[in-house]
């Protein structure tokens, strides 16, 4: 058989192939906006919380594909978000990171503020029991971030690590776009006092993070 005829031969076939592939990306995608469309009209705006709150900003979006998110595809923009939010990050009006431990700990142990049932004088908790270990005293702490046990004890208190911390703690994303972390400072999820504060619970020699 000549190279001319197979190839003719093999033009039905690919056909079906781009046909089918256009077929799946078209399923995909009308399945994607039916998901998103049933999330959408799952969620009510209630007391303090709007439906708006679930309206991802660009960051999220690109971490909300799974290949983009840590696949090669999306390196770059990642890279590029990572630098974007890096910019975000404002150091404390008065030059100050560490406050007062005790109240550190108040804050990262509550979980209040920002729900529906809360009011909108509430004042934000940090919950950061529900993703870490603070102290050798919890009966119980969530694992989906590090201990954070020793923190200031294996690290110290340089320029860089209290620098390091104070933006990990306001936008994370800027030094990993897909961060679990919220992003505390940036959203004015907690004041620049409370973060003071734990600041001082993750670093000060005296809180119990660091015996």
């Amino acid at each position: 058989m000549k190279t001319s005829q197979l190839n003719l031969r093999l033009l039905p076939m690919s056909a079906a192939v781009c046909a089918l592939s256009l077929v799946t990306l078209s399923v995909q995608a009308q399945s994607t906006a039916a998901m998103d469309k049933a999330i959408v009209g799952s969620f009510r705006g209630e007391g303090i919380v709007s439906v708006e709150a679930i309206t991802q900003d660009e960051t999220q979006a690109l971490c909300s594909d799974p290949k983009l998110a840590t696949g090669k595809a999306g390196a770059k923009r990642r890279a590029a978000i990572e630098a974007e939010n890096l910019a975000t990050i404002l150091p404390p009006y008065d030059g100050v990171y560490l406050g007062d431990w005790k109240e550190g700990e108040k804050v990262a142990q509550s979980g209040r503020g920002a729900t529906w049932t809360d009011k909108s004088s509430t004042v934000n908790g940090g919950g950061c029991y529900n993703c870490h270990q603070i102290s050798k005293a919890e009966v119980s702490h969530g694992t989906i971030g590090p201990s954070l046990l020793g923190y200031g004890k294996t690290r110290g208190n340089s320029a860089a690590v209290v620098e390091y911390t104070w933006g990990k703690m306001y936008n994370a994303k800027a030094y990993n776009a897909c961060s679990a972390m919220p992003r505390i400072g940036h959203f004015n999820l907690l004041t620049e006092k409370q973060m003071k504060d734990v600041m001082a619970l993750l670093l000060d020699p005296a809180s119990p993070v660091n015996q």
